[in-house]
């Protein structure tokens, strides 16, 4: 397997994005583009730069894509990602217009686009917003002598790689030394990473945020038929069959659970993570259902009793896929990670926190969970109001659009704390 540094982070169970519709756009090579530009006074103009930007799926992008499709209607927003051929595409997602660089090759999974420097140095963004890790666009963003503020958005460290990481340590602390603020996703990531605690007194805390109103059910009829083919007492998981994730430590706990478990999701692990339900005698109350779609895992969440997130490592920075069990009142057993993870889903309040690569006190947890129909009710309630009240689009960009007033205001931002 090639070293990756691309899985890392936003908890990327993205197998489950329906593309957003996307239109083409004229070419302007030179100039950036403005939406919403009038003959009044100039709106901030802000410039992204990522790895990819959707159809493309990814976690990273995924939010990218959310966070900017709602900036737009404040103020000026482009972006630079590569695009998936060596071809130059320009093309407006949902208003978004996104200039897709023509990429040679992935070095560690990270696209090498050649023109990115140029495309940086041409744009006159007052704010450049760069996505990490993505170490090839932050060498760019540093030969191009941009003169824009930037902001990192700190997504994760590269956690399991840690060759690479050492070798990129002096790219590291350059880029941190230009950037006015960085973004974190939880105070538990500055804790537990030695480069944000470094520089605690730039970050500034900006949890992701999601559309709670699109996982509300579609019908009753999807999530009732799901209940019939798998229920009653139906455990679900959803996200990339990788390392980080932890699927093993479910299913073995799943010999002591009384119900059957749904896992949504594909990925390199997938014959391994069936060779163990095989070897732990489960094959009969777990389904693999593979790659799904936006609108059938909806079904799903709703369908279920407990969502579990068993991730057993601090590449799982946040647990997005919790965050959408939440949305759609779903009480969470996740893993006591040094990471977003438990301050998504809180232990006592909204769910279950156990001690990560612990398959029985997953399956204790899950247990509780499915025999108490009042402590089930009580945490979704409470995981659907946190969902809403802490983890919107809207608080996101309102706290996205607050640290662009300070770092414009003043050029940086204070001790980290939540807006």
């Amino acid at each position: 397997m090639k070293p990756s540094i691309a899985g890392e982070g936003a908890a990327a169970h993205v197998l489950v994005r329906d593309p957003p519709v996307e239109t083409a756009a004229p070419m302007r090579p030179i100039q950036p583009l403005r939406q919403g530009e009038s003959a009044g006074p100039r709106q901030l103009n802000v410039l992204h730069l990522g790895k990819f930007y959707p159809p493309y799926r990814g976690g990273i992008e995924s939010h990218l894509h959310a966070l900017c499709r709602e900036l737009i209607k404040s103020i000026t927003v482009n972006v630079i990602v590569a695009n998936e051929t060596r071809r130059l595409r320009e093309s407006e997602i949902e208003g978004v217009r996104v200039r897709r660089l023509p990429r040679l090759f992935n070095l560690w999974a990270t696209p090498i686009c050649p023109t990115m420097v140029r495309e940086i140095s041409r744009n006159d963004a007052d704010i450049v917003h760069l996505h990490l890790p993505n170490p090839l666009a932050a060498l760019a963003y540093l030969a191009s002598g941009h003169k824009g503020r930037l902001v990192i958005a700190w997504h994760s460290d590269i956690v399991r790689q840690k060759t690479i990481a050492k070798m990129l340590r002096p790219l590291d602390d350059a880029i941190l030394s230009r950037a006015s603020a960085l973004i974190a996703s939880s105070p538990n990531n500055i804790d537990s990473s030695p480069i944000l605690s470094r520089n605690r007194d730039r970050c500034r805390i900006i949890p992701y945020g999601i559309d709670a109103d699109a996982f509300r059910p579609r019908d009753a009829e999807t999530a009732e038929k799901i209940r019939k083919r798998y229920g009653p007492r139906i455990v679900l998981a959803v996200g990339r069959l990788v390392y980080y994730k932890g699927f093993e430590y479910l299913i073995r706990a799943m010999a002591r659970v009384r119900g059957h478990l749904l896992l949504v999701g594909e990925g390199p692990l997938l014959q391994k993570l069936e060779r163990e339900a095989f070897d732990a005698g489960v094959m009969d109350r777990i389904t693999f259902l593979g790659r799904v779609s936006q609108e059938e895992v909806i079904g799903y969440y709703h369908a279920a009793d407990v969502f579990v997130l068993p991730s057993i490592a601090r590449s799982e920075a946040f647990g997005i896929a919790q965050l959408e069990a939440m949305a759609c009142g779903k009480p969470v057993v996740n893993t006591r990670l040094e990471s977003g993870v438990p301050f998504v889903s809180l232990d006592g309040v909204t769910g279950l926190t156990v001690a990560p690569a612990d398959s029985d006190g997953l399956a204790a947890a899950i247990n509780l969970l499915l025999d108490d129909p009042r402590l089930r009710g009580k945490y979704g309630a409470a995981a659907a109001r946190r969902a809403r009240d802490e983890f919107s689009v809207e608080v996101m960009v309102d706290r996205t659009l607050e640290l662009y007033r300070d770092v414009m205001a003043n050029g940086g931002i204070g001790a980290a704390s939540m807006p």
